[in-house]
Parts: C-alpha cells; sequence; structure tokens
C-alpha cells in the first residue's frame, strides 16, 4: 500500500522525480460523491479526499485537493442537497497544492473560517511553500495564497452546529501536518471517525529526514504521529489520499453486500501507523541509518 501511495505521488524511493504534476490528471478524475456514515460525506475528486461532515447550522469541509479540485468539490456537495454558501469551517491536512490547492478558491466561494496549524497557517497566508517541508527543494508547486487563516493548537476543538472537530497535530510529512477527529451517527450509533493526514517519508531530491539542519526534528515528529494513530479512538479511517486507507476497496465491499460494513475497521488507524513506520525505517535505512 505505502508503494502504491509513493508510485501515485510520483515519488520512487522516497525522492520526487519531477517538477511537474504528471498525476493530478488521474487525481483529479471525477468521483460521485456519497455518504461514508452518518453526516460525513466524500465530496473530492477520486485520487484527493475532500470530506464534508454536516449540521443544520451549517458545514464542515476537510481539504481542497487541487486548485482545480474546487469546482467539482462544489458540484460534489450541491449534488448531495448542500451548498458551498452554507460550509463555515475549512480545514486542512498538510500544505500541499494537492490538499490544500483549491482551498483559497473554496474560501471564497463560502465564506467561511479556515484554520490550520500554526506553521501551515504561516504558508497559507505568506508564502505558499514552507521552509523545512522535506518536498520544499522537489520542485513542488507553491499554493494559493489563503487571506485569512486561523491558527490553532493540538487538541483544540471547533465547532459548527452540533459538529465538533477536534485538531491533532500529526507532523513529519510538513512541519505542519494536522489529522482531525469527530463523531457521526446512523440510525442511533455514533462511531468515531478519523481524519488522517499522510504519514509518509517522502521528499525531494537530496533531502535526508535523517540529518536535516532543515528540519531536524522530523523523525521525532513522525514517532508522535504513529503514536497518535496507535492511541486514538478509529472506528472509520480516511486518508488524504484514499488508497492509503482502501477506500475504494471497502467502499466496493459496501456496494456488495458485505457484513459488516467493510468501512468500519477499528484496526485501521493502527495499521496505518505500523505500514508508516515500516516506509520511515526503510526510508532511513536508505539513507545509512541502522
Amino acid at each position: 500500500m505505502l508503494v502504491l501511495l509513493l508510485a501515485l505521488s510520483g515519488f520512487v524511493n522516497g525522492q520526487q522525480q519531477s517538477s511537474t504534476c504528471s498525476q493530478c490528471d488521474a487525481w483529479n478524475k471525477p468521483q460521485t460523491p456519497f455518504r461514508i456514515y452518518g453526516n460525513t460525506y466524500y465530496v473530492g475528486p477520486h485520487g484527493l479526499s475532500s470530506i464534508l461532515v454536516t449540521s443544520q447550522a451549517g458545514h464542515v469541509l476537510m481539504d481542497g485537493a487541487l486548485p482545480e479540485s474546487a469546482p467539482q468539490i462544489v458540484a460534489n456537495i450541491r449534488s448531495l442537497g448542500f451548498r458551498i454558501e452554507d460550509v463555515k469551517l475549512i480545514v486542512n491536512s498538510h500544505v500541499h497544492f494537492d490538499h490544500a490547492g483549491g482551498i483559497a478558491e473554496l474560501q471564497r466561494l463560502s465564506g467561511a473560517r479556515v484554520v490550520a496549524s500554526e506553521w501551515s497557517a504561516e504558508v497559507m497566508t505568506k508564502s505558499g511553500l514552507g521552509h523545512g517541508d522535506p518536498q520544499e527543494h522537489g520542485g513542488i508547486p507553491p499554493i494559493e495564497l489563503v487571506p485569512n487563516v486561523s491558527t490553532l493548537h493540538d487538541g483544540e476543538s471547533f465547532r459548527v452546529g452540533d459538529t465538533v472537530v477536534t485538531a491533532y497535530l500529526t507532523p513529519g510529512h510538513t512541519p505542519g501536518g494536522t489529522s482531525w477527529t469527530w463523531k457521526s451517527c446512523e440510525n442511533g450509533r455514533c462511531l468515531n471517525m478519523v481524519y488522517a493526514d499522510s504519514v509518509t517519508a517522502v521528499s525531494g531530491k537530496g533531502f535526508k529526514f535523517s540529518q536535516s539542519r532543515e528540519y531536524p526534528g522530523a523523525v521525532k515528529d513522525f514517532e508522535k504521529s504513529f503514536k497518535f494513530l496507535d492511541q486514538v479512538p478509529c472506528d472509520i479511517l480516511v486518508t488524504t489520499h484514499p488508497e492509503m486507507s482502501d477506500l475504494w476497496s471497502r467502499l466496493d465491499g459496501r456496494k456488495g453486500g458485505v457484513s459488516p460494513d467493510p468501512m468500519i475497521d477499528s484496526e485501521a488507524c493502527r495499521n496505518l501507523a505500523e505500514a508508516s513506520r515500516d516506509g520511515l525505517r526503510a526510508r532511513l535505512a536508505s539513507e545509512g541509518q541502522p
């Protein structure tokens, strides 16, 4: 699964291979939106997650995919019977162009408040690409700046109507990476939802996680993020790249009538942590670390 994500992301052996986005068309392939569980919906393109959590008083949108994904996200929200104008809060996993690229436009269309980690907010409002980002020198394009971004702290919760989402700093992939948790209920059953940020050790050419002057705490940050995934209550996991949480195979199983619901897997977060640990170990070994 980890190898698949690296291939989809344009990386080989953890190194970014091209300054062009050869996968953008595939990432932005149209996807029919669908209910994940309760008031939680998938509204992104096929290759990049964007999650809508609804309430009677307004909605929360998680991630904006590519810049060119914004019209599709808006159309998907409307096809479900909701309105982009009712999105009151936009949050982000990490500020790469394939997850935060559409946020500026989505904020313009909705008027929503945008919140992000301190490091990510600095990138969003001032530079478009952050110092210390392992992919900073790999040709990754900057995001369009977002004029107004509020900063959050680890463990902070935000309420829109009766929806409460909580931010957890999960750095490593970037210094400002953030994962999100909330509860969704269906037929009287409430489940713990997790939208996990990327926890893969990929970078631009020449960057070393084991000895980076720009990001010296990267390995410890990854360890913090893995610990979060090990411990967080997690009934349904969705990841920034849907393949990393086997979203499409789980959806196919649901459509095929598999029981119990394959979307629900209380081991998914821990499995992601273990796979990502293996990826980090392999990356450090390639850098000459034991």
